[in-house]
């Protein structure tokens, strides 16, 4: 008994000794087991809710990118294109939020997408003096919410996004009129005021302005052309300003 209790002793010893060995082994060497989709969702949250944006906007990249067909994906999405709006990354966010659109067209957070869309657009064309592509999107998208979902809150706040979409792009042309009129240009001075009177009827504070600049600018434009070039827009004039003079 006393011999197999001696050769078993440190036989037991090297099992042990081998057994912390890969522990050792596995704690050093070997990747850390990766987050789950819960918990990379939950640790989104939490740094959101701490304005950690820039944190949460690595956990749900990670959990889109690990776990597309997660059931937490979809909203981590949203998470995510709300992280890049906060930091006011507009043109991410849009992108994000128009991704999650195309997978999820039924999805019950749309109208808020939308919503989101259309701001993000909006936030991105605050200069009057720069191309207004963004806003056209965002028009367009304000229209959709506010036709498809008219009796949420998101539809009623697009009819109020929608006026001042329209108000930017008609100060976007009475900005380029009004630099062609500072540089002599009149004739493309009145065309772009005539154009703004034609376009933005809605909007009196626009219209009145636009209505005085057009007669100023076309009396300007007469002295600078020939004389069969002013009865041709002598015709136009009186012609369009039937209309509205």
């Amino acid at each position: 008994m006393n011999v197999l209790l001696r050769r078993f002793l440190p036989l037991s010893c090297l099992l042990l000794f081998l057994g912390g060995c890969a522990g050792l082994i596995d704690y050093y060497f070997l990747p850390p087991p990766e987050d789950t989709a819960q918990e990379l969702y939950e640790a989104g949250r939490e740094s959101m809710s701490q304005k950690q944006y820039y944190d949460a906007i690595n956990y749900f990249m990670k959990l889109k990118d690990r776990y597309p067909f997660s059931p937490y994906t979809p909203m981590g999405t949203i998470a995510l294109a709300d992280a890049y709006f906060l930091t006011e990354d507009y043109a991410l966010a849009a992108e994000t939020y128009k991704e999650f659109e195309s997978v999820h067209p039924r999805s019950e957070e749309i109208p808020y997408v939308l919503y989101q869309i259309g701001v993000s657009n909006f936030k991105r064309s605050e200069s009057i003096d720069m191309p207004q592509g963004n806003l056209q999107e965002a028009l367009q998208y304000f229209h959709l919410l506010q036709q498809t979902f008219p009796d949420t809150d998101y539809g009623k706040e697009a009819v109020d996004y929608i006026r001042r979409c329209r108000k930017r792009l008609a100060e976007h042309e009475l900005f380029i009129a009004d630099f062609y009129w500072r540089t002599d240009q009149y004739g493309a001075a009145w065309k772009r005021y005539m154009y703004t009177v034609e376009n933005f009827k809605e909007l009196p504070e626009v219209l009145e302005y636009a209505k005085l600049r057009s007669e100023l600018s076309y009396l300007e434009y007469q002295k600078t052309v020939s004389e069969e070039e002013r009865r041709k827009i002598q015709g136009s004039w009186r012609n369009w300003a039937k209309r509205w003079l």
